[in-house]
């Protein structure tokens, strides 16, 4: 097969503030062409929990997406600390955004949020047999309602394509096989 890399020719960051880092990189495609500018946004790695209750109802989180202006139905999640392991951010963030707790978790997938644009990586896990049991700890600007749904419900959401976060739909839909919940 033949290389498909591009050169790097130089970078340089036109933006740096707390979690988002955008550079213009002038790269060099293999057939000698150069491209410039290139936008790369650098943002965190962030990771998200298809939580599962004991009797079966899924956990989401309803909250404000300023860029589409919309209400919308999320799993819970978050940024992954610098050195954090992506399974232990993801309980944590399950905990502090709903209250809820497991230990029985199960790797999904990892998935580039959008290889064209940007560098994070998504990590997705399914728990299952989670139970409300502490308070919730949300950050200083979060303004998160907790919804739980049936299992016919949270199907019917998305047939009703209710469930925007396109990241999130595949993991979504890969929990479901994995519960026996999808039928194909």
């Amino acid at each position: 097969m033949r290389d498909l890399s591009w050169k790097i020719i130089s970078s340089n960051y036109v933006y740096e503030k707390k979690w988002l880092h955008v550079k213009t990189d002038t790269c060099q495609l293999p057939d000698g062409r150069i491209i410039e500018p290139y936008f790369v946004i650098e943002a965190p790695d962030f990771c998200n929990t298809i939580v599962v209750t004991q009797d079966e109802k899924i956990i989401l989180v309803r909250q404000y997406r300023h860029p589409i202006q919309s209400v919308t139905y999320e799993l819970p999640g978050g940024v992954i600390e610098v050195g954090e392991d992506p399974a232990v951010a993801a309980l944590r963030e399950m905990e502090e955004e709903t209250g809820y707790v497991s230990t029985e978790i199960e790797y999904l997938f990892k998935a580039a949020t959008n290889p064209a644009l940007n560098t994070s990586t998504a990590y997705f896990y399914l728990v299952k047999n989670a139970q409300q049991i502490t308070k919730r700890r949300l950050d200083d600007l979060e303004d998160i309602d907790v919804v739980s749904f049936s299992k016919e419900e949270f199907i019917q959401l998305l047939a009703d394509n209710k469930l925007q976060h396109g990241v999130q739909l595949g993991a979504i839909y890969e929990a479901m096989i994995r519960l026996n919940w999808l039928r194909y």
